[in-house]
């Protein structure tokens, strides 16, 4: 239900694109996503930092396609949204030395450090594939092809990578505490006493 959810305001824009164009489309997507965060926060008085990141991207890059009725602003959004994803993980691992994806999982996850610091990795390297891959459907096919792969051809390729992800994680995941400690003390070991 919660992927659903998530997912919505991409659905609606598939539909309203096929219904009627790009500029409805568009506008259906903006309004869809106003509506998630008024929902999220009516239920929970708290909405993920990454929506507002979406809808800040969304209201200026599909504000600009409707004022300029220019699709090309619609088809940079979701790379804009990727990038700065990656650009958030990336800086705040590197710069100020916190691992975002240990701060949003670590309560459901127990994993040592490297780990943690491979997974920061990985979903960075991710967006920042995923940007390359919009742009190149973007504008090397059709309008419509882009619509088509932005609902499933982006949202099967995230769902590969989560299942990846999940299948790679599994042996932390069954760990013990004090086998997670163990690993994370041996890596410690490893990373002062270089060979």
């Amino acid at each position: 239900m919660k992927f659903l959810f998530d997912v919505f305001p991409v659905i609606l824009f598939f539909v309203a694109f096929k219904l009627y164009d790009i500029f409805v489309a568009t506008a259906a997507a903006m309004a869809a996503t106003v509506l998630q965060i008024g929902w999220l926060w009516l239920r929970h008085r708290q909405v993920d930092k990454m929506m507002w990141i979406n809808l800040a991207v969304i209201v200026i890059f599909g504000g600009a396609t409707l004022v300029l009725q220019d699709e090309t602003f619609i088809k940079w959004k979701p790379t804009v949204f990727y990038w700065l994803l990656a650009a958030v993980l990336l800086i705040s691992n590197l710069v100020f030395r916190k691992n975002l994806m240990q701060t949003m999982l670590e309560k459901q996850l127990l994993l040592p450090h490297i780990i943690w610091h491979k997974l920061n990795m990985s979903w960075a390297v991710f967006f920042l594939t995923m940007g390359l891959i919009n742009l190149y459907v973007a504008f090397s096919f059709s309008l419509d092809i882009w619509v088509t792969f932005k609902l499933f051809g982006a949202t099967g390729i995230m769902l590969i990578f989560i299942a990846i992800q999940v299948f790679w994680l599994g042996k932390y995941i069954k760990q013990s505490p004090q086998a997670v400690a163990d690993e994370q003390k041996n890596s410690l070991t490893r990373d002062h006493n270089p060979h």
